[in-house]
């Protein structure tokens, strides 16, 4: 079992504009530790969404805004904690670092957490400094770039994880999604909630957007939800009947046939997601807190024994 394929260099980021003034840094192939980001051009400075998981990859980013806006950059929205989205924040000095409340406390909580060593071949994660967001909100935040209105939204629940927000601009039905939605690759909510993750998705729906921008993955359109919550109900049935049968997540991943969803990048996020969706079924509440070291030394032992693949 191989936890991702790459049978080839990967292609550099680049840099759409999916809106006037609106960019997506889009990083191949989305697998694990490569996301995406974006940044809001203004005349007075830009608004970016989220950094990247290390120093070289966010200087890149950066220097990848400079050569479309001269601006300074004012703002880093975090749309949730994990390090893939929040690594580079330290490289934005200059900026007021936005975020849930719960992104502030789980990074702090987190440190540099020991557990990428989990991932293989060795990443050069750079230099990493903690830089938590200092500007937090409980609900959401409205902040404007000029005169286009963005609405940071936090989730209400657990789902991707227990501080999920997205950015709305209502304007242009122009969603950054953060990881509520990944194209491409295998949904992961070992941090927070399936149930959740599917009322999340029901939340999106009623938005309306007409560009989704994913944390991981080619922008799309709304109708990646479908898949999305098409990978989870299958969880959810994966784990009902591991569960009934006695067996742990790792053995009802392991006589589970992925089917249509064996494509996906990062395929034994199964084992993860089923910790999770076995903990509901205990009677654990939405992003309760659970055995993440068993859930990803059974990802790795799902993955033939092997580190997780990484390419970051």
């Amino acid at each position: 079992m191989s936890s991702s394929s790459h049978d080839h260099p990967l292609p550099p980021p680049r840099v759409e504009e999916v809106s006037d003034g609106v960019y997506v840094y889009l990083q191949p192939d989305g697998s694990w530790w490569i996301n995406n980001t974006g940044f809001l051009a203004g005349r007075r400075g830009v608004i970016c969404v989220d950094s990247c998981s290390t120093e070289r990859r966010t200087r890149a980013l950066r220097e990848a805004i400079g050569k479309v806006t001269d601006r300074p950059i004012t703002t880093l929205i975090n749309t949730h904690h994990h390090g893939d989205h929040t690594f580079g924040n330290w490289l934005f000095p200059e900026a007021t670092i936005v975020g849930h409340q719960g992104v502030r406390d789980q990074i702090i909580a987190d440190g540099i957490p020991t557990y990428r060593a989990a991932w293989s071949p060795e990443v050069e994660w750079g230099k990493l400094e903690v830089a938590p967001p200092f500007l937090t909100f409980t609900d959401q935040i409205t902040m404007y770039s000029d005169d286009l209105r963005c609405e940071v939204r936090h989730v209400g629940h657990a789902a991707h994880t227990t501080n999920d927000s997205y950015v709305w601009i209502p304007e242009r039905r122009l969603l950054f999604a953060g990881d509520l939605v990944f194209n491409g690759g295998t949904p992961f909510v070992l941090m927070g909630s399936v149930t959740g993750a599917l009322q999340a998705l029901d939340q999106l729906r009623l938005l309306d957007a007409a560009t989704v921008v994913p944390g991981h993955g080619e922008v799309c359109g709304p109708e990646e939800y479908d898949r999305v919550e098409g990978y989870l109900r299958f969880v959810r049935r994966t784990a009902e009947r591991g569960h009934a049968a006695g067996l742990s997540p790792l053995d009802a991943a392991r006589e589970t046939d992925l089917g249509e969803w064996g494509g996906l990048l990062d395929s034994e996020r199964i084992v993860g997601n089923l910790h999770r969706a076995y903990a509901e079924l205990d009677g654990k509440p939405p992003g309760a807190p659970i055995d993440l070291v068993t859930a990803v030394l059974d990802m790795i032992t799902y993955n033939g024994g092997e580190p997780l693949s990484c390419l970051a």
